[in-house]
């Protein structure tokens, strides 16, 4: 009776799944779910948007923000094709084979758009691991590889694995362009210091030229005072003749002059 209990759920949670990826809307919602939670948890807020708009009116899925880029991310999932090949259905391998280019075409024409600041090329996000696999493994009529083909229209198939890795070094490009940011705003700001270094630095300048004549100009004062006083004294000791007081101060004041 147990084992009967646990088959009739398992066959519950699979009329469920199947429910869940019956639809091409609600895969698609499923994976554009999957990106944003990956994207969630290997880029700070700031370094991307979901659902970015175009001028045209087309949506991706997602956008990675570089400093004055876009990096477009779209989710694909052709589940149904993949499951014809597991159920041997004739020329079903052909059929996933142009569901993907398809796809990858589509995405090439719709979000690689460098007019619109965009990157020239744009990354496929495939939400499942064996979808992604025999992605890998499928030729198509030509006996191109649809990965190879992908990139021949400048689209990268990812996996959920293969995007966390692409996600990280993205990530580590990001901080790289914060530190120089930051780098730049630094000598920036040096090179406004080192600016109001100079004007001070001129002022400085000016000042001490001032304050070397005002000292010149008082030492020169001194010495005039200096010779006025010794012609005064002169004068109240009589040593000078009548007109001589008379002629030192006139002397002392032309020399001020």
């Amino acid at each position: 009776g147990e084992v009967q209990q646990a088959g009739r759920e398992l066959s519950l949670a699979s009329q469920a799944l199947q429910s869940v990826l019956g639809g091409a809307k609600t895969r698609g919602t499923l994976g554009e779910i999957a990106l944003e939670r990956l994207l969630s948890d290997s880029l700070p807020q700031a370094a991307y948007e979901t659902q970015y708009r175009f001028s045209s009116g087309e949506a991706v899925d997602a956008v990675v923000q570089f400093r004055d880029k876009l990096l477009p991310i779209d989710s694909k999932f052709p589940l149904d094709d993949y499951r014809k090949i597991g159920e041997q259905v004739p020329d079903a391998r052909r059929s996933f084979a142009q569901a993907v280019k398809g796809h990858a075409d589509a995405l090439a024409k719709k979000y690689i758009l460098p007019d619109e600041n965009t990157l020239d090329i744009a990354l496929m996000f495939v939400p499942s691991e064996g979808v992604y696999y025999e992605l890998l493994m499928t030729e198509d009529a030509k006996g191109m590889a649809l990965d190879a083909y992908c990139r021949s229209k400048n689209v990268i198939p990812v996996s959920p694995n293969t995007l966390y890795a692409h996600l990280s070094v993205i990530m580590m490009g990001l901080r790289g362009m914060q530190i120089e940011e930051n780098a730049r705003r630094l000598l920036a700001g040096l090179a406004g210091l080192k600016k109001q270094f100079d004007t001070f630095d001129d002022v400085y300048r000016k000042l001490g030229t001032h304050l070397n004549n005002a000292q010149q100009s008082y030492a020169e004062t001194e010495r005039r005072i200096e010779r006025a006083r010794t012609a005064l004294d002169q004068m109240a000791q009589g040593a000078l003749p009548a007109e001589a007081p008379a002629k030192a101060l006139e002397a002392a004041g032309n020399e001020g002059n």
